[in-house]
């Protein structure tokens, strides 16, 4: 029964792992259009160096409890993503952006990492050491999943998903699953308890881009049906003779030109020219009579 448990621990490691390595590389499409665009725009920093400030402490739990091997993998890759992901921010972002990440960056990767090593290694030890660091991930692990509420508030607000990655918040649902019943069957409830939130998190913003997503395309839909009624063409025949036109009738062909439909194929020359025969026909009819 135990070689079981093992077994499905392994399984789900390795299965977090695969999923984890998506999550990390799910934002390059963000970062493309950074790239083609020269600017971060509306993209913020914090998710990034949250995760990476993440990464690095799961690196530092692994190494102190033991049977942690896959935490040590997919959390190694994670902190090389990272680090390229706010280098490539920080090379296209504007200077107060800038500024904010580096502060971001010394205050949690610089000053709380360190803090956090100095301070459990001298202060503690052993078990008691391990337990510290572990709840100390499980809280950031929390901070992890709350980061992208950010991203939801501007999504609420502005009514779009133009910056709310959707690949982003699949990996994140599905990396969530994997890794709360690894650390259920590992009966280490530090990995456990922040993947019950992140799940919770991951359907929320799913649900909010199937929203707004689906907003943004009838919008659109219903500013491609509204007809241009500003800058139309009157095709005149230049094979047909037609009577001179006063002022007034040049006036109605004009108001009249500017209500075609651009959707509609209308002979316009065509029209005024029997109408005028028309009128001329009963004005010779008036004069007989």
């Amino acid at each position: 029964m135990a070689d079981f448990s093992v077994h499905w621990v392994f399984a789900f490691g390795v299965l977090g792992n695969i999923v984890s390595f998506f999550v990390f590389l799910s934002p390059l499409p963000t970062f493309y259009k950074m790239y083609k665009k020269k600017s971060t725009e509306g993209y913020q920093s914090i998710p990034y160096v949250v995760a990476l400030f993440s990464a690095m402490l799961w690196i530092y739990y692994a190494f102190l409890k033991t049977n942690t091997t896959l935490l040590i993998t997919i959390n190694t890759f994670g902190c090389f993503v990272e680090i390229i992901y706010v280098g490539f921010y920080l090379f296209y972002a504007s200077k107060e952006a800038r500024v904010q990440t580096i502060k971001l960056l010394l205050l949690l990767v610089v000053g709380g990492f360190g803090a956090i090593v100095l301070v459990s290694q001298f202060l503690f030890e052993g078990a008691v050491r391990v337990q510290v660091v572990g709840w100390i991930c499980l809280v950031c692990s929390l901070c992890v999943f709350v980061a992208p509420l950010c991203i939801v508030k501007q999504v609420i607000k502005t009514k779009s998903v133009e910056y709310m990655p959707f690949l982003l918040s699949v990996f994140l649902t599905l990396s969530a699953v994997m890794w709360f019943f690894y650390g259920l069957l590992l009966k280490d409830f530090n990995i456990a308890i922040p993947n019950v939130l992140g799940f919770i998190f991951g359907i929320l913003q799913m649900v909010l881009y199937v929203m707004y997503y689906n907003k943004k395309e009838e919008e659109f839909v219903k500013e491609q049906n509204l007809p241009e009624l500003k800058n139309h063409v009157i095709i005149l025949h230049n094979e047909k003779k037609f009577p001179e036109l006063s002022e007034e009738q040049i006036i109605e062909i004009v108001k009249l030109g500017s209500l075609i439909s651009c959707t509609q194929k209308f002979d316009l020359a065509l029209c005024l020219h029997e109408n005028i025969a028309e009128d001329h026909k009963r004005l010779r009819k008036t004069l007989e009579i």
